[in-house]
């Protein structure tokens, strides 16, 4: 096959998370754990996560390098630069190697952004590619956040997996009402429970597509072990939970007859214009005239397509996930079915 376009770019988690969902304390715990000997994480301050003096073997104006190997970067302009600079110093031989990064946003941030920039930058696309968001999300303050905190729901709303943090201080009901929710808005992330910041960091990697050689991983991103719904799956879900925005859903659509690619991007185009800041999140594989094509995006923006190796699995079928906001599910199946039929040959 072709080049992986993927190969050798450096995976990025994102870790986000509302203030006081726990992710000082979490990334405090990943810093010091031995498997992060090769990873740069990236901070708004290294003094919020309490790093013990004994385990600082070497420091410069924004880099703390860890005696573990783990690096630690404050962000202090802003993170195309600051990403843009520590692939630089890792390249010229400044700092440590690592092979993966990790990033937390402040507790208010919108991850859209930061998702957006990775793409949008021709820079930092070249270098880095997206491997998943984090959402943390407080047991206790979890559902009010969900309901009356919009930046909480879209965080859950963009996630790959959530940590559901603080659980021993929350009983045991209210813990799985919150999970509900979470997969009232978004049933395609992975739902993890975390206590005192305490959590493997393999959990946090592994949510992207990291090569374009079809495996296992590759349905799992595209969340296919989630999604044994079938036709129960294509429907729009946001009544099911009154505790968020209830505009907000996951629907899932399949496709027999291949696309051209013409039509299918034609499609896409047409939604994003008209309702792009409401697409929250899409992702899946087309059967583009029998090639299987994964296509991800956040709102109006679209990571490059990528053309698989082989299908993962005997489905051919087209597969898309759409996280939406105020959007009927009718109208999109409509719309992909619409330009199908009329790029189909006579």
């Amino acid at each position: 096959m072709d080049r992986d376009a993927l190969a050798g770019k450096i995976p990025l988690t994102l870790i986000t998370g509302f203030l006081g969902s726990g992710k000082t304390t979490l990334i405090s715990r990943l810093v010091r754990h031995p498997d992060m000997n090769r990873v740069a994480v990236v901070i708004n301050e290294v003094g919020e996560i309490g790093i013990d003096h004994d385990l600082v073997t070497q420091s410069s104006e924004n880099v703390t390098l860890l005696a573990n190997g783990c690096l630690c970067c404050t962000v202090r302009t802003d993170l195309q630069e600051t990403l843009r600079a520590l692939f630089n110093d890792r390249r010229a031989g400044r700092i440590a190697d690592f092979d993966r990064v990790i990033v937390e946003t402040t507790g208010l941030a919108d991850p859209a952004p930061v998702v957006q920039t990775m793409v949008s930058d021709s820079l930092l696309e070249a270098q880095y590619r997206l491997d998943g968001v984090v959402t943390l999300l407080d047991a206790v303050n979890g559902a009010h956040l969900l309901a009356g905190q919009p930046e909480a729901e879209k965080q859950v709303a963009l996630a790959d997996r959530v940590l559901v943090t603080k659980s021993d201080l929350a009983s045991p009901e209210a813990v799985q009402d919150l999970k509900a929710a979470v997969q009232a808005i978004n049933r395609h992330a992975d739902i993890v429970d975390v206590v005192h910041g305490e959590i493997d960091p393999a959990e946090l990697i592994g949510l992207g597509l990291g090569s374009a050689r079809a495996s296992a991983a590759t349905t799992r991103f595209l969340g296919e072990t989630l999604d044994a719904a079938g036709e129960a799956g294509e429907r729009y879900l946001g009544a099911r939970a009154a505790r968020h925005d209830q505009r907000i859903g996951t629907l899932s659509l399949r496709f027999d007859t291949p696309f051209t690619w013409d039509a299918f991007a034609a499609a896409l185009q047409l939604l994003t214009n008209l309702r792009g800041p409401d697409m929250l999140r899409v992702k899946g594989i087309v059967n583009v005239e029998g090639r299987p094509v994964v296509v991800q995006g956040v709102q109006h923006i679209f990571h490059p397509p990528v053309t698989l190796d082989r299908w993962p699995s005997e489905d051919r079928r087209t597969r898309l996930v759409f996280i939406t906001r105020g959007i009927e599910a009718d109208s999109i199946r409509a719309l992909f079915q619409a330009v199908g039929a009329i790029s189909a040959p006579g």
